[in-house]
Formats: C-alpha cells, structure tokens, sequence
C-alpha cells in the first residue's frame, strides 16, 4: 500500500476550489430565471400540481418527497427520474425508493407541456423543486420563491440512493449525521421533518414501533395496529396518516403528534425523546408560523444542494432517460 500525503496548503487550496465551485453553482440559481426563455412555466406547473391535488390530496406529499428523495442522492439533479435501462441503473429500485415514491406519472405529464411551450428549456430539478413548492401551498402550507437554473443529471446513483437518504428506523444521532452531511443543521433538519405533517406511511415501517416501542401513547399504537398486523408479509403495503390530526393538511399539528407520543415513524419520535431536539419540537408545535419559516428556509437550502448549472448536465427531453 502506497500511502499519499498532501501538505495543509494543498489542502486548504483543494478545499477553496470545491467552496469556490459550490458558490458559484449556487449563486448561478435566480428565481426568475425562466422569465424571458419560458415566462408561462411556472403557470404551467402550478396548474398540473393544483389540479392533481384536486383529485388525491396525498400527491401533494408525493412531489414534495420526490424533491426531497432527489436532492439527498448526489443533489438537486432529477437523477431520481431517470428509468433503468439495459445498461444503466437509476434509483428507482433502491430501498427508500422502491414501491414507495410516486408521481413520476405527473412529473412526465408537466415535461410534455413544457416541451410544448419551450423546447429544451425548464429542467426536469426545476420541475421538481417548482412541483414540490406548489403543493406544500396547494394543502394550506406556505409559498416561497424558487431559485431556479438547474440542469438535469446524466447519471445516477443507486448506492448512494440506499446509503444517503435517511431512514424512518434511524436514532437521533444518526439523523443528525445523515442531514449534517448534507449541510443540515439540526434545526434544518426538525423543520424539514416537519413534512410529515402530509402524507401516509406503509406498515412494514412503522410495525415495529406501534408493537414494540415504550415511547408511545399506547392508544394511538392501539389505533394503528388495527391496519398493520404484527407479522411480517401481512398487510406491508397498507397505510396510515403520517399525521394523526390534519393528514391532508400541511399546519404544525405533526409536532403536536411528537409531544404527545404520537409520532408514527421511529425517526419521528425519536425527534422528541429527551435529546437535543425537544425544545425546537415543542417551539413549533406552539408556533406554526415560526415552523413556517424555518421549513421555508430550509426547503430553500436544499434545493441549493450541489445543484448543475452552466454547462453542466443538460436539459432533458424526457425526465425518465437522458438525451
């Protein structure tokens, strides 16, 4: 084994290049960015993502995890979108992702119309970010302006899809390493969570906490078990409410849920367990409009997460295969 060494000045001139490129990426993103080259795109999203949540009020959920689920593998690039083919593997099939994410149907519907108006313009990531925004508004949740300019991803990452997204089983620790990594403080990453407010969750990942786990109202484990039978293989797919209290409405009632040990995923309540983030949940749970805010911010800094621009990447034609 041939051990390498760098001195601290190649180092630090290695480090100021990398934040020197990340800067620039970020700083290349403006929200009125499509304002000459396509000035109804956002129209357009609005549109397909109201009159879909019109229809099921849980696609809402859907568009916003697929952001979320894209940004946390390699960033903000839609390589989440991209279909496997006989040589190349997307993320579709990695476990976070698997049977689980939706709205790729919508997604495609949103491109064809952009294609439409303005060939070649409106990123597939933009779509994402634009979709995920328009329907945390379209369920009563706040708006936010949405630096735009990302290009799309020629590649993806199957491992880094199973490796990166955090998991509803994790600890506290765990979650904070996994959106520290990505440049999440703690408080990022409560307000983030506090996506939970929409949106359901399948049996076989919450299982185990309403049968096994002490940090639970035993009421509401009660209540749950009732559509998620002890063993495995029966009944994995069925769901229930990430939010006992308003499921189709994005408010602060998810930490209510936390403080009251009604929490459905492990992740979540582990959040407000005795540790760190106790005083942030029960903050917002008293106080949506600070809530607000603060997952405004942070749904801004993720869509900031090493994003493509310039010449980086394309823009695709079809968000499910690369050019």
């Amino acid at each position: 084994m041939v051990t390498i060494k760098f001195n601290s000045l190649i180092i630090l001139a290695i480090s100021a290049t990398l934040l020197l490129r990340i800067s620039t990426a970020t700083a290349q993103l403006s929200t009125n960015h499509y304002s000459t080259s396509c000035p109804r795109a956002l129209f357009t999203i609005k549109a397909a993502v109201l009159k879909a949540v019109a229809k099921e009020r849980r696609m809402a959920a859907s568009l916003l995890r697929l952001h979320f689920h894209d940004c946390f593998v390699n960033g903000c690039d839609a390589s989440v979108l991209l279909d496997d083919t006989s040589s190349f593997t997307g993320e579709k099939t990695a476990g976070p992702n698997n049977n689980s994410l939706r709205g790729f149907d919508l997604i495609d519907s949103i491109k064809s119309d952009l294609e439409s108006l303005c060939p070649g313009i409106v990123s597939c990531a933009d779509i994402l970010a634009v979709a995920a925004r328009d329907s945390v508004a379209a369920v009563g949740g706040p708006f936010w302006a949405v630096p735009l300019g990302r290009r799309d991803s020629t590649t993806a990452s199957l491992d880094a899809a199973n490796t990166d997204i955090p998991s509803p089983v994790m600890d506290l620790p765990d979650l904070i390493s996994a959106f520290s990594n990505k440049g999440f403080s703690a408080k990022d990453m409560v307000a983030l969570s506090g996506a939970h407010t929409i949106g359901q969750a399948r049996c076989t990942v919450f299982r185990d906490r309403v049968y096994n786990e002490t940090n639970i109202d035993t009421s509401f484990a009660r209540t749950r078990q009732t559509n998620c039978p002890r063993n495995s293989g029966s009944g994995d797919n069925n769901l229930a409410p990430l939010d006992l209290k308003s499921p189709t409405f994005f408010d602060n009632s998810y930490y209510k849920n936390l403080v009251n040990k009604k929490g459905l995923l492990h992740s979540d309540q582990v959040l407000y367990n005795g540790g760190s983030t106790d005083s942030l949940i029960e903050s917002y749970s008293k106080n949506p409009e600070a809530f607000n805010d603060d997952f405004v911010a942070a749904m801004i800094k993720m869509g900031d997460i090493s994003p493509l621009t310039g010449s980086n990447g394309e823009v695709r034609k079809n968000c499910r295969r690369v050019n």
